[in-house]
């Protein structure tokens, strides 16, 4: 079948409300060039990151007119630019199209074509349904790299996490599980305590009728603990920092806290001078862009292999997204930030050929 010559692309052309400034668009297939390949996109993921980068609240600002999505998608290469040993046309692709920062913005997924470096690309085994394939490369990588790069927990030590129930959340008491490392697990509301108990959270504390730093110091003793991860910021950042023994370490790498709001005040981590200079501890952001951007292209694929194959080995399980045309991008957008909305809405491309399964 010949190479269509125009594709469809949701565009933002400027910084605003993603539902107000995104248009579809008919633009013209890209051309791969050295070290480049052409993919024909399948599956791509709406992540409230995309959103908040068309509303110029995020850790870049691409030039607008912009392709909305900048994280992660799955399809087929349909062309080759020159060095490009050891890929062949129709192979299936996970692409990473997170931007390295420092460096150059990559295309956005949100089009049916785009061009990607071929450092970038991870093959996608037929066992990995496309749901899974595009969500490999944000939410169970931060998973792995939190837990085990970035704090090196260790089996049999005790790991804090705040909003335990969040996608990320959900695949680090999975992930602490199968490496046996222990989770004490912060929910907000107590109907969501059941839950984590029974994906496997060891200890959970729910912030509605517990006192965080009380109920941390029963449940570790003495010995307390000296490492957690934290996407919440604001008052609930601080009092983990707080809770935290010791020499102890949080990475925060979100600000749930914080989301929509434009109050400086509310966009700060209000720690306690005293409990961090007397006991030592240490607050560390973490940020997957910046990782990409001072990781090479070989060590990013070997995290990215690890992560694909704990997924397919079903360690960790990525919840089906809910496919969504182009043409329906309001109602997807919409969804993508509704609270407790379930499904992660995924812009599905249909080229003929059914790989929903899995």
């Amino acid at each position: 079948m010949p190479m269509p010559q125009s594709m469809r692309a949701l565009v933002a052309g400027e910084v605003g409300e993603p539902a107000d400034v995104l248009r579809l668009e008919s633009r013209p297939v890209p051309t791969p060039e050295a070290g480049q390949a052409l993919i024909r996109v399948k599956a791509t993921p709406i992540h409230a990151s995309d959103l908040h980068v068309l509303r110029g609240r995020y850790g870049f600002t691409p030039e607008f007119p912009t392709v909305g999505g900048h994280m992660e998608c799955v399809g087929r290469i349909e062309a080759l630019g020159s060095d490009t040993e050891g890929l062949k046309i129709g192979e299936r692709v996970v692409t990473v199209a997170v931007p390295a920062v420092p460096g150059p913005h990559v295309a956005g997924t949100w089009q049916e074509y785009l061009v990607a470096d071929t450092r970038r690309l991870l093959p996608a085994p037929d066992n990995l349904s496309d749901s899974d394939a595009c969500q490999l490369a944000v939410n169970p990588l931060t998973a792995l790299l939190l837990v085990t790069r970035e704090l090196d927990v260790q089996p049999g030590e005790w790991m804090l996490q705040t909003a335990a129930g969040s996608t990320v959340g959900r695949l680090v008491i999975q992930l602490a599980r199968h490496l046996g490392i222990r989770t004490i697990n912060v929910v907000r509301r107590r109907d969501a305590v059941a839950e984590i108990k029974a994906l496997g959270g060891d200890e959970v504390i729910c912030t509605e009728d517990e006192d965080l730093v009380r109920r941390v110091a029963e449940i570790a003793g003495p010995e307390g603990v000296r490492k957690a991860i934290d996407c919440v910021a604001g008052h609930v950042g601080a009092q983990v920092s707080q809770a935290l023994a010791p020499g102890g370490e949080v990475m925060v790498y979100g600000a749930l806290s914080t989301h929509r709001q434009t109050d400086p005040a509310a966009l700060t981590i209000p720690l306690s001078a005293r409990s961090v200079i007397y006991e030592t501890k240490v607050v560390r952001g973490f940020w997957l862009n910046r990782w990409f951007g001072t990781s090479s292209a070989a060590d990013a694929l070997r995290a990215l292999s690890q992560v694909r194959d704990l997924v397919a080995d079903e360690v960790l399980s990525i919840p089906e997204g809910r496919p969504f045309p182009l043409e329906r991008f309001t109602e997807a957008i919409s969804l993508a930030e509704t609270p407790a909305h379930g499904a992660k809405p995924l812009f599905v491309f249909d080229d003929g050929r059914n790989e929903h399964h899995g």
